[in-house]
């Protein structure tokens, strides 16, 4: 049993339990180039969570990983055959529930752990923090962590070297063998300012890429992926025991 699990956890001990921190991982199901399961993200998302809580645990942290959420925010991605599409008033709805179960509970914190590009949070959150102003409420996109260039020639963006290594570590028996590899070759906007970060606009997947990936993931092996885990892991540790030691009303100096 994993005590900073919930879905390991018993009544029987949680009764007694004072939780400082909840944290909620957050995925999608979706294509993932030819070699990647439709479950990447949520496989990421939940080790990723429980290493993090675990090093954050056993050094005091009173922390609480909630069971991954497995559907994202897939709106460009409809054409891809059973990508999982939940839309951002869905994902409001869901994550305005749990808060009021937290709060409710009297679990003043929350941290979203985020796999999955398409969720974007921040306006949520926002909104959310108006309507339970005693909730302490963040996110961290895990991928957006600056480790990435330490491990990867070319990290990419959706199913390239990082996330083929993270999966080469975590779940090898789910990588398909390498002959199956897309090269993850994704094709810019004609318009120059989407593709400078002058200007945003959604991405339609069919259009964008032939394999589903975005990254070549040729530069991919398990020991890359052992090392990013254990680097990422321990900085997200730190954050989830910072987050469970402070006083969310004198957090600025």
């Amino acid at each position: 049993m994993k005590p900073y699990i919930l879905a390991e956890s018993h009544w029987d001990v949680l009764k007694n339990e004072k939780i400082e921190l909840a944290v909620l991982p957050w995925g999608a199901t979706e294509a993932h180039n030819y070699h990647l399961p439709y479950a990447t993200d949520n496989i990421e998302a939940d080790f990723l969570a429980a290493e993090s809580a675990r090093l954050a645990w056993e050094k005091g942290a009173k922390v609480m990983v909630l069971p991954t959420i497995p559907y994202g925010v897939n709106t460009g991605q409809r054409d891809v055959y059973l990508n999982i599409n939940i839309n951002p008033g869905t994902q409001f709805a869901i994550l305005s529930d749990i808060i009021d179960g937290l709060h409710h509970q009297k679990i003043f914190k929350l941290l979203i752990l985020n796999s999955h590009g398409g969720n974007e949070f921040k306006p949520i959150l926002r909104e959310l923090g108006v309507k339970y102003p005693g909730m302490f409420l963040c996110v961290s996109n895990w991928y957006q962590h600056d480790v990435k260039s330490k491990y990867f020639e070319e990290p990419g963006d959706h199913a390239g070297e990082m996330e083929t290594s993270l999966m080469l570590y975590l779940q090898p028996d789910l990588v398909l063998p390498h002959e199956k590899w897309g090269t993850g070759k994704e094709k810019k906007n004609k318009i120059k300012a989407f593709s400078e970060g002058l200007a945003w606009t959604e991405r339609k997947w069919t259009q964008v890429t032939d394999d589903t990936g975005i990254g070549n993931p040729r530069a991919a092996t398990k020991e890359k992926g052992l090392q990013y885990f254990s680097d990422l892991t321990q900085r997200i540790s730190h954050l989830i025991w910072e987050l469970c030691q402070a006083d969310i009303d004198e957090l600025y100096e």
